[in-house]
């Protein structure tokens, strides 16, 4: 029997996440994830106009806001039998893709990149050197030695106040960190302009969702920006395009690249098994065959026979989660009937359900959508892939880990942000022809069954519906994180992020970097994967909005 620890929340996240783990000989030999929050979605939704459902369900979260807007419509649009515009298509990926961009830069340096970068050994920087390396990692970089001295000189002012501020609560002086305090403090510096540059980013939703978050513009039947499809509005968006993507390619990905360099290590650390993509970016209305990211299902790591998805075959254990029963289901007949009990770790511990495929804990988000692509000859990921791996100096097999999961978020920003040039210029041709339709007509039928899947930044996102005398009879979500970070299933299998903790190396049980930086990899979203509960009376709680 090992050392019990318990890191209880953990931060950096959005939601409430416990990871339990054991270590001996200085490595994870058992983990345990746990979803400590109730909320209850799917109970609110019952009963209600089916083109409600989108406005209430993509604010499960403040962060990954437009995902569940975008499933939540296409659910409906499913059970309606609703073929989109053209136009309609274009501007929902032209939003989704603006999601990627930010959340992607956002995950990166503000809720990831502490985990491997010291910010008080930055102090020790020589400015002049951190310039240098700054040319050399990208020869477009914006900052000279002023810069860099500037930001050392605002991070020792931190330091001696006794108040690190944003960077406070790291763990700094672990043997864990192996950055160069030069490469820090480049580091540091990046994480301040990634903050501006992430706002900017946002804005972006907001030309044509009329704000961020929560955009406001979807509509079961397509899109309502009609009176922003013009020349100056699409202009607007495509100069915020160019922005990101040039601090993407100068910044995001060379430094990704540089970091990795540091820690090769890691790409034989924090791996799963097997993987699954929705697939994203209709280029038509055939889906799946149209989807840009296409959709695909990998088992044992073999990425050359990625395998066609049923989801029919998608089911949701609850053994080991604070709901009734304990027989498996899939989400189109889901329940969801909370039952708090107690903690323990051997028998219910969590709040999220344990989804399944085909009986396997499927690891989703983008290293998966990077592998299923990159089985399926995508060309644009096969050429990201290969040109990172070459320039990192590291074998394909290390894609299968904590490092690869990271530069796999990388990867795709650059690949969708690229794709969205093409989706611009279609929406700009289709208007200078005078194509301004963005809605299709329809009646709500009176009974009905519908599923919206698509693949968002944290990973393969489904909304269930059935509807019944025209409203909401019954609705199930299942999220990214809850196949990511779900407990064991029936037969006692781990979840993806349990079983990619297992071998991780723990230099100082005391300051456990190493395992939050695997969990921080699968960029945990727990407002999104649970299901609002009284502990003590185990009611759920119920609310009129007005």
């Amino acid at each position: 029997m090992g050392e019990r620890l318990v890191i209880d929340p953990i931060t950096r996240i959005e939601g409430h996440l416990r990871i339990e783990v054991e270590v001996a000989d200085g490595k994870v030999k058992n983990a345990w994830s746990s979803a400590t929050l109730f909320r209850g979605l799917e109970i609110m939704l019952q009963g209600r106009d089916p083109r409600d459902a989108w406005l209430i369900t993509q604010r499960a979260c403040g962060v990954c806001t437009y995902v569940h807007a975008l499933a939540s419509v296409r659910c409906v649009d499913d059970a309606a039998k609703i073929t989109i515009p053209d136009n309609a298509r274009l501007v929902r990926n032209l939003l989704h893709g603006s999601q990627f961009l930010h959340d992607h830069l956002v995950h990166f340096y503000h809720l990831s990149a502490l985990d491997w970068v010291d910010i008080v050994s930055a102090l020790q920087a020589d400015p002049q050197q951190t310039a240098k390396i700054a040319g050399e990692v990208s020869p477009a970089s914006r900052s000279g030695v002023n810069d860099f001295r500037d930001v050392q000189n605002r991070l020792k002012k931190f330091v001696e106040s006794g108040q690190l501020g944003i960077f406070a609560n790291g763990y700094w002086g672990s043997p864990a960190y192996k950055l160069p305090p030069e490469v820090n403090l480049l580091a540091a510096s990046h994480y301040l302009e990634a903050l501006r540059q992430q706002a900017r980013t946002a804005r972006m939703m907001a030309v044509f969702g009329a704000k961020n978050p929560h955009p406001q513009t979807l509509a079961v039947g397509g899109v309502t920006c009609a009176t922003d499809l013009t020349a100056d509005r699409l202009a607007e968006f495509k100069y915020m395009w160019q922005e990101t993507m040039d601090f993407v390619n100068n910044v995001y990905l060379p430094d990704v690249a540089a970091v990795a360099g540091f820690y090769k290590d890691w790409g034989s650390i924090g791996g799963t098994t097997n993987f699954l993509a929705y697939g994203e970016f209709p280029e038509n209305e055939k889906e799946p065959d149209s989807l840009f990211l296409p959709r695909g299902a990998i088992f044992k790591r073999n990425v050359a026979g990625v395998e066609p998805v049923d989801i029919g075959l998608i089911e949701e254990h609850v053994k080991h989660s604070w709901y009734e029963g304990d027989q498996a289901l899939p989400p189109a007949k889901g329940e969801t009937k909370p039952k708090y009990d107690a903690f323990d770790v051997d028998k219910r511990y969590s709040w999220m359900k344990a989804p399944r495929y085909k009986g396997e804990p499927m690891e989703v988000g983008p290293l998966a959508r990077v592998l299923v692509a990159y089985g399926k000859g995508n060309e644009a990921v096969k050429k990201s892939v290969d040109g990172l791996l070459k320039t990192v100096g590291i074998p394909q097999e290390t894609l299968f880990s904590t490092l690869g999961r990271t530069a796999a978020r990388a990867l795709e920003t650059k690949v969708i942000g690229d794709a969205m040039e093409g989706w611009i210029t279609q929406l700009v041709e289709n208007v200078k022809k005078g194509d301004n339709k963005i809605y299709q007509s329809f009646d709500m039928p009176e009974t009905g069954m519908g599923t919206g899947l698509n693949d968002v930044p944290r990973g393969a996102l489904g909304h269930w519906i059935e509807i019944k005398d025209k409203k909401i009879g019954n609705y199930q979500l299942v999220v990214p994180s809850t196949w990511n970070l779900g407990p064991r299933d029936a037969a006692d299998k781990l979840g993806p992020v349990e079983e990619a903790l297992i071998g991780t190396p723990v230099s100082n049980p005391k300051m456990p970097v190493e395992i939050i930086r695997t969990v921080h990899s699968f960029d945990p979203c727990i407002a999104c994967g649970v299901h609002v509960i009284d502990p003590q009376s185990n009611e759920v709680y119920q609310f009129r909005v007005v």
